[in-house]
């Protein structure tokens, strides 16, 4: 059980009301997010714009959040987001691989590896090694490494909420959440 209560909805009013009446899932993550008045608008349009406006792409994206939830143990994150993974395009293997943390395995292509190298150091090292930054330039845009970093960072804070607040377990509501992101954000 959640160590906070989760805000009702239907007690909301403004724009967090507004964007909860247009959610087509309310997700406990959002209700727990929903204690943070201030930071709720702003932290859900910085998570449609990962989702749905980086130029960096969908299954390099979810690669990189599977990547967090693992390496930070964000039980939530994992489970909301191995569905989208697997609607955009990865691999069960590759979503295997991240699970033992096999980022180097053969189902990933060079530029996966790269990214994946990459995503490591900077979750768990925040600093990056010259030769993995190397390798990471030598397949991604300057805009692509810099979306990785924040798509990085936003995922850790998401872990650190549900799992500080211990927020319940929902149902995977894969692509279901992300398709409506994609109708807001077009």
């Amino acid at each position: 059980m959640a160590r906070l209560p989760l805000i009702d909805p239907a007690v909301t009013s403004g724009d967090i009301r507004a964007s909860f009446d247009r959610m087509p899932v309310v997700l406990n993550i959002f209700r727990m997010m929903a204690h943070a008045d201030a930071n709720f608008i702003p932290a859900m349009r910085f998570a449609n714009s990962i989702l749905h406006k980086q130029k960096l792409n969908h299954v390099n994206r979810e690669l990189l959040i599977l990547q967090v939830a693992q390496r930070q143990k964000g039980v939530y994150e994992w489970r909301q987001h191995v569905p989208i993974a697997l609607g955009v395009g990865v691999t069960q293997r590759q979503i295997d691989c991240i699970e033992q943390g096999s980022y180097d395995d053969a189902a990933f292509n060079a530029a996966e590896q790269a990214l994946l190298a990459f995503g490591r150091e900077v979750i768990d090292s925040v600093r990056v090694a010259e030769p993995v930054f190397a390798a990471m330039r030598s397949h991604f845009s300057e805009q692509e490494i810099v979306e990785s970093i924040l798509a990085i960072g936003f995922y850790m804070m998401m872990a650190r909420l549900t799992e500080a607040t211990e927020v319940d377990l929902d149902p995977a509501a894969g692509m279901t959440v992300f398709e409506g992101g994609k109708k807001r954000s077009g």
